[in-house]
């Protein structure tokens, strides 16, 4: 007898509607996670100096319930239904009539949507849920360096273990590959990194992106990291050449790279196999 799981009809639709759910917890730590670790920080700091701590409100991803920024009006549950509440309340704060960014609605219905693709994609097997956790991540960590320029390490380190330990016990791809993504993906930024800087002495990426990277290996294998670095590379170019030209970014200003490798990450996730084929010059093996 077929469980209903087995059923694509069923199964999919679930599989988005948690997405939709997960993708407003996903933006609350995109929001808060920043804030924390800027606490943290300063507690530090003056812990170091032997100076009394800030006297500021403290925060995790939990705890205070969600507010308006402009009125502090607190956002009731009925209020925070994914996309939902976005439409009733068109757009703008209950309290205040304030305008809401339209950023939450849509990385909700983004990760709905990569989450019911991925288990069409995969179907109900135990690769489906590390596709979730894979996706669910690299949207928060695009994010996050967006906004900050910042891939906290108590992200993209996780990631990168979870990404071995969910091979290892999986047929997802062999261990060793996996194992050989992760340092071959932190190796070959790292040395980028150094040659950049011996060159112009200025740092082209952060550690951040080497670690990215090392997970997205760990995830999809040593494989996938000619294909992601290319397409990062590629979209990544183009975006900073029409931004500059456009006059919305100065030359003088970094642009983020996590947002890049994360998007090229979820498109190997997908479709690397295929273009590996179609494209013999990234199916080469270890000799």
């Amino acid at each position: 007898m077929p469980y209903p799981f087995d059923n694509p009809l069923v199964f999919v639709p679930l599989v988005a509607l948690l997405g939709l759910f997960v993708g407003s917890f996903l933006n609350v730590v995109i929001y808060r996670l920043p804030v924390m670790m800027e606490y943290d920080w300063q507690d530090e700091i003056a812990e170091s100096r032997g100076e009394p701590l800030a006297e500021t409100e403290r925060i995790n991803l939990v705890r205070p319930r969600s507010r308006c920024p402009h009125c502090g009006h607190m956002i009731s549950a009925l209020e925070n239904i994914p996309v939902i509440s976005y439409l009733f309340l068109r757009g703008r704060c209950r309290h205040c009539h304030a305008p809401i960014s339209i950023r939450y609605p849509l990385v909700e219905l983004l990760t709905a949507l990569l989450s019911g693709y991925a288990a069409w994609r995969f179907g109900s097997n135990p690769g489906t849920i590390g596709a979730l956790l894979f996706i669910w991540m690299m949207i928060t960590l695009a994010l996050i360096d967006f906004d900050t320029q910042l891939l906290p390490d108590n992200l993209t380190l996780p990631l990168l273990w979870m990404g071995l330990i969910f091979n290892r016990f999986t047929d997802n791809i062999l261990l060793d590959d996996a194992v050989i993504g992760a340092v071959a993906g932190y190796l070959s930024l790292w040395t980028v990194y150094w040659l950049f800087k011996l060159v112009t002495g200025k740092e082209g990426m952060g550690y951040g992106d080497f670690k990215l990277f090392a997970a997205i290996g760990a995830w999809l294998g040593w494989q996938m990291l000619p294909l992601t670095i290319l397409l990062a590379s590629v979209v990544g170019a183009l975006v900073g050449i029409g931004l500059i030209l456009s006059g919305r970014q100065k030359r003088s200003v970094p642009i983020s790279f996590g947002p890049f490798l994360a998007a090229a990450g979820l498109i190997a996730l997908f479709h690397g196999e295929t273009i590996n084929t179609l494209l013999p010059i990234f199916s080469a093996q270890v000799p």
